[in-house]
């Protein structure tokens, strides 16, 4: 039973702790940079290649090089090129089905000389997939059998031992990062694409919902006309619930709007419920936003202008809906 630290000695290890960790990330971030300054044509040839490909980008690789590989994968996936991981050693065992004429098949091993992707290498070549080998050996059976290959070379594992792949895992994740993302900048993918293969993220929320995705419409809509009373306004605001409710002119275009606060307002000034009309206590000009405008733009008229609803038009100012600042958190747009 080993007897409890001193706090000097708590100390000396924290801090030895702390030096190794910086050692850690500045040695894999200057691998990191060394692979930057090797960058070659043969990068920019797998780019083409890419961008030219007919089929998918199929990314194969084993042990912790199969974890990078399934990363690099879903990086491509989600950034529109149509890619997915294949485990090597089920490759041999029927998954080399998957594979087409036209696929591009990603394959990374430190050493090169992995024995479960060298064993796909002449059925992909006999499909007509090609071939883009990521390795740490230059003079590797896979450098040499592939149709592109980008060295992912390092002097030094981070791994005290040089044992457990570190420096090398992560140079090759940022080497296929740099892939996708220069396949990316070439294709003009936007945000708005990034979003639609993102739909439960918050950005896909923010840039793909529209206001006319989440308004309330017809009879849900509170509203009456000019010429409605008081007491028929707070009627139809408490029976629709959003707070508010619109008053529109003869051709069902918002001149008004009555909400909480004007009834709050409304009340300390003394005014007869009984006897007067929506028109008396009315905010004119209401805010309005187009059917047709991202929800997020919502959100941002919201807090702008510190109102929690908003009327909801078409493109003949028309209403047409209206929604609150609950309907938004309720679609997590906020």
């Amino acid at each position: 039973m080993s007897l409890p630290l001193t706090k000097e000695q708590q100390a000396h290890r924290q801090q030895a702790t702390l030096k190794l960790a910086r050692d850690v990330l500045l040695l894999e971030a200057n691998e990191i940079n060394a692979l930057a300054s090797r960058l070659d044509s043969q990068f920019t040839d797998a780019v083409t290649l890419i961008l030219q490909c007919k089929g998918r980008v199929v990314v194969s690789g084993m042990g912790k090089s199969g974890h990078i590989g399934g990363k690099i994968a879903s990086t491509f996936a989600s950034t529109g090129t149509p890619a997915f991981f294949m485990h090597p050693a089920e490759a041999s065992h029927g998954d080399l089905g998957m594979i087409t004429e036209g696929d591009i098949v990603i394959a990374l091993s430190n050493s090169g000389e992995s024995d479960e992707i060298l064993a796909i290498v002449p059925p992909l070549k006999r499909l007509g997939a090609s071939i883009i080998a990521i390795t740490g050996n230059d003079s590797s059976t896979l450098a040499k059998a592939a149709d592109i290959h980008l060295s992912a070379h390092v002097a030094k594992e981070a791994c005290p031992l040089g044992l457990a792949p570190t420096s090398s895992t992560t140079v090759a994740l940022a080497l296929g990062d740099a892939l996708a993302v220069c396949v990316l900048d070439q294709r003009d993918f936007t945000a708005e694409d990034f979003a639609r293969s993102h739909p439960g993220g918050s950005l896909g929320r923010r840039l793909l919902i529209h206001v006319n995705d989440l308004m309330r419409t017809g009879t849900k809509i509170p509203q009456v006309t000019i010429n409605a009373s008081l007491s028929d306004g707070l009627l139809e605001m408490t029976h629709k619930g959003l707070g508010l409710t619109a008053i529109i002119d003869a051709n069902n275009k918002p001149i008004g709007i009555f909400t909480d606060g004007d009834l709050r307002r409304a009340f300390e000034q003394n005014v007869n419920v009984a006897t007067s009309g929506i028109k008396d206590v009315m905010h004119h000009q209401p805010l309005t936003i187009h059917q047709d405008q991202l929800a997020i733009a919502a959100v941002e008229i919201m807090e702008q202008r510190k109102v929690n609803a908003l009327l909801v038009t078409n493109d003949d100012g028309i209403l047409v809906g209206a929604l609150n600042m609950h309907d938004l958190l309720l679609a997590k747009v906020v």
